[in-house]
């Protein structure tokens, strides 16, 4: 089998930014999948489960029902390795191209507050570990990446 394309980025130097992952196609659509690196991986202690899974929730609930981004969200949940974020948009985009949505997206989830959408037992499969302090505490210091970028924090190593 070959090795996967997020498996051939250099980790070792990878830092926390907004990456194009891969562009692919659906039909006649163009799809780009983003990597929303949070942490810096093998350096810095990945995010804890209960303010990952509070950011899925409150990311996809925000990306879903945003007024020009919910038709092209296609999905959005957590990496594996707890050190980010994927986020996959219909359309041939760029990274920069999604820094204006990413920051509100920040901005909602610092600014909420209520029972986290989508935290009920009916709703999910383990609905009681979330943990909203935390989640805004990530959200506020990745913020830095979205709202100052700087071209190594938008394009992979290479």
């Amino acid at each position: 089998m070959e090795k996967i394309a997020s498996f051939q980025v250099d980790h070792l130097r990878l830092k926390p930014g907004v990456y194009v992952s891969r562009k692919d196609r659906a039909g006649s659509e163009v799809v780009t999948t983003f990597d929303l690196r949070f942490k810096e991986p093998n350096k810095e202690p990945v995010i804890d489960n209960p303010a990952l899974h509070t950011i899925e929730h409150l990311g996809a609930t925000f990306l879903r029902s945003h007024k020009d981004w919910a038709a092209r969200t296609v999905y959005f949940g957590p990496m594996g390795c707890r050190t980010g974020f994927y986020v996959i948009f219909s359309g041939d985009l760029g990274s920069r191209d999604i820094l204006p949505v990413l920051g509100e997206m920040l901005d909602w989830i610092e600014a909420f507050s209520g029972p986290i959408p989508g935290a009920r037992p009916e709703e999910c499969g383990n609905w009681s570990e979330q943990n909203l302090d935390m989640a805004k505490w990530e959200c506020r210091r990745w913020a830095a990446f979205v709202r100052a970028p700087r071209d190594e924090n938008l394009n992979y190593p290479a």
